[in-house]
């Protein structure tokens, strides 16, 4: 397997939220993913499991840019099957 992206995951979250995904719980996600010997995995994880722990990632301003969204996946090297599931999490939140 290839070399990740050496971007780190305060690059990844910062262009999620200009994406306009907005972060519940964002100070505990940071605190996780930098605690990660792997944050991608720990993200991927987070994102379908962390609602216990008030991490929820949602439609911040009622207009999501899904393209945005699957560029800034996609450029930090996250599977196709994550993009596509992230994005339809965050359109079922409507």
């Amino acid at each position: 397997m290839g070399s990740l992206s050496s971007e780190s995951f305060d690059q990844f979250l910062d262009s999620l939220k200009q994406a306009g995904v907005e972060i519940s719980n964002e100070n505990e996600l940071r605190e996780r993913l930098a605690e990660a010997q792997r944050w991608r995995f720990a993200f991927a994880t987070l994102a379908a499991n962390g609602r216990p722990l008030g991490i929820r990632f949602q439609d911040g301003s009622g207009g999501i840019n899904e393209a945005d969204i699957h560029n800034t996946l996609a450029r930090f090297q996250f599977p196709e099957v994550l993009q596509t599931t992230f994005a339809a999490s965050l359109r079922a939140q409507h």
